[in-house]
């Protein structure tokens, strides 16, 4: 690795793994500059040279980069979450480092765009349609109804555009459901936290078809347009709904090796589809008797500390292996020889964490590496579909992925939360 060389790491508040990337640098001997959305008033407001940047608007926020870049030279930039990529891209653009195009970037932050760039490529995706966020819910739970009326039926989904990690999406099987659920969707959008974003998509709601079947998680590289896949990761526990958190990811998956390569193949097709070149990618896909469907491809990895479930030859994490991407080496990514996974403590209801109990057993767990429980106490939970953060992680690493699921599982069902009430606001 030459010396010198400088990351531009594009963060924001709320991410796990920023820790893990500088980590990562660091080994590689990389000097690292941090632009985020933290704060856009204060000068330097934590003391380590962050650019403050507006990711809701990343033309201006990559400009802000290429100004600066001027007096630092900028060799790799690295998005951690959806909302950065959109900048990163355009970063990567006019620097001319390696990276996934702007357009494709944008496409992906956009759940209603991407289905239609999909689709239109022949891609299986569920049917779907966007609604302004001030419509009428029961006109259109009137028209899901209707038969003939709509590509959309009952059992449907509606979910926000813009939002990530399952928030904010709900399951809705005949009209009543739906009427709920839109509203408790808009509400969610209009909440302070959201409305900070800025984002235009959050004026949206989309309504899709719900696509029964067996869900995993892929994480991959594209390379100069060609998707090498990581990791396929089984879900083994049902998202069927109403609410969609996921808990566990187990790899190598368990599906048969003619499916496997069946995803493969979908999911290079997404890729050219959608314009990705180079770069991370995070997708989640249903399989089911009439095809391999794709729900979701980003050009981001996988997030929260989900990553530490995976790892390669010579012990490389997947953020060394996506700096090294970034950087535009040449890397031949295997993972290690082991099933690995990871569990996402889900947050049984709403109020005050006040204890976690029996930590020290749970992690006796044989199996277990670590268990990582990153809610604070005192902290006020907030569960899904108007949640947006876990408990912790649980992580496991075994013969078989058998083995590692069934040590999660244990370890889990030993750990107990003392949530207390929180008290209404008056």
């Amino acid at each position: 690795m030459a010396p010198h060389k400088r990351l531009l790491l594009l963060c924001t508040t709320t991410g796990y793994q920023t820790h893990a990337f500088t980590d990562a640098a660091q080994r590689l001997g990389l000097a690292i500059t941090f632009g985020t959305d933290r704060c856009h008033v204060l000068d330097d407001p934590w003391r380590d040279g962050a650019l403050p940047l507006r990711f809701e608007d990343p033309e201006n926020a990559a400009a802000k980069v290429v100004e600066y870049s001027r007096q630092t030279p900028i060799h790799a930039v690295v998005a951690i979450g959806d909302r950065p990529t959109s900048t990163a891209a355009r970063v990567a653009e006019a620097l001319r480092l390696p990276g996934h195009p702007a357009h494709a970037a944008d496409i992906c932050r956009d759940k209603s765009r991407s289905r239609q760039c999909l689709r239109n490529a022949g891609v299986s995706v569920p049917e779907f349609r966007r609604v302004p966020l001030h419509s009428d819910p029961r006109q259109l739970a009137a028209e899901v109804g209707a038969a003939g009326a709509t590509c959309v039926g009952f059992p449907c989904v509606l979910k926000p555009l813009a939002l990530s990690g399952s928030r904010g999406v709900i399951r809705a099987n005949n009209p009543e459901e739906f009427v709920h659920a839109f509203e408790r969707i808009r509400s969610l959008l209009r909440n302070r936290d959201v409305g900070a974003l800025r984002e235009e998509t959050s004026n949206f709601v989309q309504i899709e078809s719900y696509i029964d079947g067996t869900e995993v998680a892929v994480e991959g590289l594209v390379d100069r347009g060609r998707v090498r896949i990581l990791a396929i990761f089984d879900k083994p526990d049902p998202l069927v709904g109403p609410y969609f958190e996921e808990t566990i990811y187990v790899a190598p998956s368990r599906l048969p090796a003619a499916i496997q390569a069946q995803i493969a193949a979908v999911l290079q097709s997404a890729v050219t589809a959608l314009g990705l070149f180079h770069g991370p990618l995070h997708a989640e896909l249903r399989i089911n008797s009439d095809a391999v469907w794709v729900l979701e491809v980003a050009a981001r990895p996988i997030g929260g500390l989900c990553a530490r479930a995976l790892r390669f030859q010579q012990n490389m994490s997947l953020e060394e292996l996506l700096l090294r991407h970034a950087l535009g080496e040449q890397v031949e990514p295997v993972r290690e020889s082991v099933a690995s996974g990871v569990m996402m403590l889900p947050t049984p209801h709403a109020g005050i964490l006040e204890a976690v109990e029996n930590l020290e057993q749970a992690a006796k767990t044989p199996g277990i590496e670590a268990i990582e429980i990153t809610a604070k106490l005192k902290e006020n939970l907030v569960p899904l579909p108007e949640g947006s953060s876990y408990l912790g992680f649980i992580f496991a690493r075994g013969k078989t992925p058998r083995v590692v699921e069934s040590a999660l599982r244990e370890a889990h069902a030993k750990l107990r939360f003392v949530i207390s009430p929180a008290l209404p606001v008056l």
